[in-house]
């Protein structure tokens, strides 16, 4: 597999494709048998990888198999969580506790690690110290949707690997350029995408769909580029995709040869985008708001909307309200001086469908 190349393979079983992956890959080839290697998974939120939110423990138990076969001992997991849910309780409820003990491969919870200021083309930015302590890192993203970047995939992944207080301030300036600059700083060795059953609309997952297919590859911009391409969007869709380009993280240039299938397998599913999210984020006026606050209002809009309950023409979210005197409604903790709003950080769906209601 050469940095134009993007590997697929098709079917079902997680834990086949992260071996058969793994090893096709050829990354592994070049690194030292004594090097710390670190496992970065898409668990940005306490809910198993059916719900089309997070990466298959599978998965991953499929790619540590064969490094360990192979003679690699010195594996970790790592991940921080999104800010309103914690890491731990996503390692257990998604099984990463469990494969933790099955392979005697210990897991880090980013969310309670020192960060350290690295300076990129844009300004400087903390990343986690254990990810800058690692000498292989491997980028275990899910394709999905998401409510405010339209897709995550590879490139935003790596948003699990800084801290709490970071992830608040890239959506305060706008996730789009701190993103792509992330993504100048630090590099995966290796990237394995998870594109069995995300959901094609939210990143917390809920409405699963079957795409039957499991990615390798080196650059984050070109597998981003094909991700897109998979959900219905044009990569203008994704601005931190071409910002990323830009940057030097990769090409977004998709060619005849890029794509290498290694087997037949079940043949490739669909990911549907619904309306509904678009639909509903016109509801919304929002100003650097956190992912969890924001998903929490997306939730609760969809419910809202498949009861037939009334929806507010505009109700305001985000940091970027905090400390100000706002008419209207509002969520969340940063909307306390709205003239009316929800608590919470963040509130749950649930309690912005009772408030609304």
């Amino acid at each position: 597999m050469t940095e134009d190349n993007i590997l697929c393979w098709y079917g079902t079983d997680p834990f086949e494709a992260g071996r058969t992956l793994m090893e096709a890959s050829g990354a592994w080839k070049t690194w030292s048998k004594t090097e710390s290697i670190g496992l970065k998974p898409n668990l940005v939120v306490s809910k198993k990888a059916s719900s089309g939110a997070t990466t298959h423990p599978e998965f991953c138990g499929g790619i540590i198999s064969f490094l360990q076969e192979q003679g690699f001992e010195n594996l970790s997991i790592l991940e921080g969580s999104w800010v309103g849910d914690r890491t731990e309780r996503a390692f257990r409820i998604c099984g990463y506790s469990e494969l933790s003990k099955k392979y005697s491969v210990p897991l880090v919870d980013l969310q309670k690690d020192d960060s350290v200021t690295l300076e990129a083309s844009n300004g400087d930015y903390r990343i986690c110290r254990s990810i800058l302590e690692l000498d292989r890192l491997i980028n275990i993203p899910v394709l999905k949707g998401h409510c405010q970047t339209a897709m995550t995939c590879a490139l935003k992944n790596l948003k699990g690997c800084i801290p709490d207080s970071e992830k608040q301030r890239y959506h305060r300036e706008g996730l789009f350029q701190p993103i792509a600059d992330l993504n100048e700083i630090l590099k995966a060795d290796l990237i394995l995408v998870d594109a069995l059953e995300g959901d094609p609309d939210f990143e917390e997952g809920g409405n699963p769909q079957t795409l039957n297919l499991f990615m390798a590859a080196f650059d984050p911009v070109l597998l981003d580029s094909y991700g897109c391409s998979l959900l219905g969007l044009n990569i203008d869709d994704v601005p931190y995709i071409g910002k990323a380009a830009v940057l030097g993280a990769g090409s977004t240039q998709l060619k005849s040869d890029t794509l290498i299938p290694l087997n037949k397998g079940e043949g490739l599913g669909s990911l549907q985008r619904s309306s509904m999210a678009r639909s509903l984020s016109h509801h919304i006026h929002e100003k650097g708001a956190c992912s969890a606050c924001y998903a929490s209002l997306m939730q609760a809009l969809k419910i809202m909307s498949e009861k037939g309950l009334p929806i507010p023409e505009t109700v305001k979210i985000g940091q970027g309200f905090k400390g100000s005197s706002v008419e209207g409604i509002g969520i969340g903790q940063c909307l306390k001086g709205c003239s009316s709003s929800v608590p919470g950080c963040p509130p749950s769906a649930a309690d912005i469908v009772n408030f609304l209601s």
